[in-house]
């Protein structure tokens, strides 16, 4: 199951929602995202594991509270000052008095999400943020508000009641663990808890769109534009500054048809992956073991690590995220394999490559962290 698939169900169906700019509701198996962020993961997170703002904020009927009323002062690390440090016995004091805990960007720092959000980032193409929020029971955090970008909410402990306003009015929904909400960006909604604690987390897809791909594919042409002064006496005679603009905007098309859309649709491509966060966690076993992997050694391929084909002439260029690779073109069947196989051993590439190229092809992609040694 893709994490598309987990949060949305029937991907068709999702998007036929997504297109309509309606709120979408989804029941799964409460396990499968009550295991991405339990009770007991926020417990530690807030109160044994040293966080620090801005990975932490507080907010009370609507007003986010100071930062001053949930931190320590005077804390050190090697006798260097250890700002921000989120101190757990006021933290709970607020949230016991009615403050909901926002965990902000978890996606940086807590493995299971960490994971759903890469995942989630390579099937949408779209850059992907998580937060959670722990309400106490009978509170409210925010007051009716809108987000700028589209959001998955789903309910991992305890139970919310959300009040969506759409085009057909306000409409009241409870979400419990196994419960998924799509809001399209734009949507005024609020939640409050009932009888019960709440814990729910917000997947924060952030849209690129296509008059930002088109902004950013004629930027340069703009910048080429000359930088002169507009022809003085233009208000007496304003066919001056009529004929000056009508030559820019024609040269300025000319260039814009020249622009080659495999081209630039690349350059995003690129921009994209290259600004997504490294992928290697476990990497330390993997160097450890790299040298000796063999045919019979199981791997695997790193869950959310950005792996795309490009084909140049007689070369494949390999997109890993933060680097890229250039291998001959026979190697690309080995590679399209690799790409279509969740586990694999080398001998799984014999029909390809000779022992000795397909050692060094895997060696190669476990060091680039595209592959794993599985324990």
């Amino acid at each position: 199951m893709s994490a598309l698939d987990l949060l949305s169900g029937d991907a068709q169906t999702f998007l036929t929602k997504v297109w309509a700019s309606r709120t979408h509701l989804h029941r799964t198996d409460p396990d499968r995202l009550v295991g991405l962020l339990s009770l007991a993961d926020a417990d530690h997170l807030i109160t044994g594991s040293a966080i620090r703002t801005p990975a932490v904020r507080l907010a009370k009927d609507g007003s986010v509270l100071p930062e001053s009323s949930y931190t320590r002062k005077g804390a050190t690390l090697a006798g260097k000052p250890l700002t921000g440090l989120v101190d757990p016995r006021r933290t709970l004091a607020l949230f016991e008095a009615g403050a909901t805990v926002v965990l902000q960007g978890l996606h940086r720092y807590h493995p299971p999400l960490t994971d759903l959000v890469a995942d989630l980032e390579l099937e949408l193409g779209h850059p992907v943020q998580a937060n959670a929020y722990l309400t106490p029971p009978g509170a409210q955090g925010f007051a009716v508000h809108t987000d700028s970008h589209d959001v998955f909410v789903f309910q991992t402990a305890g139970s919310k009641r959300w009040e969506v306003h759409g085009t057909d009015g306000p409409e009241e929904i409870l979400l419990e663990p196994g419960c998924s909400l799509y809001l399209p960006a734009g949507t005024p909604h609020a939640a409050r808890t009932e009888d019960t604690v709440s814990l729910h987390v917000t997947i924060g897809i952030n849209q690129l769109t296509w008059r930002g791909l088109v902004r950013r594919s004629v930027e340069q042409l703009l910048e080429q534009v000359p930088d002169r002064h507009l022809p003085a006496g233009y208000l007496d005679d304003p066919a001056e500054l009529v004929d000056g603009l009508a030559d820019q905007l024609a040269a300025l098309a000319d260039d814009v048809r020249r622009i080659d859309p495999a081209a630039a649709a690349e350059t995003e491509i690129r921009r994209f992956l290259s600004s997504r966060p490294t992928r290697v966690a476990g990497g330390l076993a993997d160097a450890l073991a790299v040298a000796s992997i063999a045919e019979d050694t199981r791997l695997s391929r790193r869950p959310g690590h950005p792996f795309v084909l490009l084909d140049r002439g007689d070369q494949v260029v390999v997109l890993l995220g933060d680097r890229e690779l250039t291998v001959p073109g026979r190697v690309r069947p080995a590679l399209e394999e690799v790409r279509v196989r969740g586990s694999l051993t080398p001998s799984d590439l014999a029909e390809h490559l000779d022992p000795a190229g397909r050692l060094v092809l895997c060696r190669r992609l476990v060091r680039e962290g595209l592959l794993a040694v599985e324990a």
